[in-house]
């Protein structure tokens, strides 16, 4: 059955190979990206829409959001892809640390204003975060843009501690209702990811000639947003985990698992958001 599927940061990585796969096997992508000329040439090349957001703006997200739900009697799948890590503090225009608006802040944001359509649709929910949440610190909801606290590295940590936090207070308000919510880890993929940081540690790791061929190809970084997205949650896999390699995560940072933590930042985020 095809499927109305809309994946952002999908000009670029793992996005873009997901929407080539998807589209290949039938389902109607919706290309969301930030380079205009990159999301043209995706959604181009494999005759998909096409939406252009910058996630340093919420007042972008909350266009996309708008114009998506005009544009689709339903989504079926809604891919939380966009994301990446930055070097020294910057504020985005909203007054919110970068790494943590474009990961967590803009993310959620666009999934609360679809959610009435993501449940009419009863549709599947895949959150992109990484093994890295793991190695977030004590998350301090009461400093969420680390003023008192920088470091590149350890704020991408957090923002992806935050995704899977995110994810699972999701399943808890809204799987009765039909959201099937999930959190992957899609692999340490070769790709532009981490180029902007001015950590040297992940610069090498993500750009040097040594590491890239440790890395694995877009394609293969994709499988699990494609498994997912085409297959039945509840029946082929279980909503509000962490999967990797298609298959629940046994290590979790020991945070991702409080219950109570994950609503806290929930309402947090709603404040935050207005």
């Amino acid at each position: 059955m095809s499927k109305t599927i809309v994946i952002t940061g999908a000009s670029d990585g793992i996005g873009a190979a997901a929407a080539r796969r998807l589209h290949q096997q039938g389902h109607r992508v919706v290309v969301v990206g930030r380079s205009p000329q990159k999301t043209r040439a995706v959604a181009g090349e494999i005759g998909a829409d096409q939406f252009v957001a910058d996630f340093t703006r919420l007042d972008e997200v909350r266009k996309l959001a708008a114009e998506l739900d005009a544009a689709y009697p339903r989504i079926d799948v809604l891919a939380n892809n966009a994301g990446g890590v930055f070097g020294d503090p910057a504020k985005t225009v909203d007054g919110f640390e970068r790494t943590f608006q474009i990961n967590h802040l803009a993310t959620f944001l666009l999934t609360r204003l679809l959610l009435d359509k993501l449940i009419a649709s009863r549709a599947t929910v895949i959150q992109t975060s990484s093994v890295a949440h793991r190695l977030a610190g004590k998350l301090d909801l009461d400093d969420l843009n680390h003023d008192r606290n920088f470091d590149p590295i350890r704020v991408y940590n957090a923002a992806k501690l935050e995704n899977v936090l995110f994810t699972i207070e999701l399943h808890r308000r809204y799987h009765a209702q039909g959201i099937a919510a999930v959190a992957i880890h899609p692999g340490n993929v070769a790709s532009s990811f981490g180029a902007q940081t001015t950590s040297r540690l992940m610069r090498f790791i993500t750009t040097s000639p040594l590491t890239r061929p440790m890395l694995i190809t877009p394609e293969r970084g994709a499988d699990q947003l494609v498994w997912l997205a085409e297959t039945r949650p509840g029946a082929d896999w279980e909503p509000g985990r962490y999967y990797v390699k298609r298959k629940p995560a046994k290590r979790l940072n020991p945070q991702a698992l409080d219950a109570g933590l994950a609503r806290r930042l929930w309402e947090q985020s709603e404040q935050l958001v207005g």
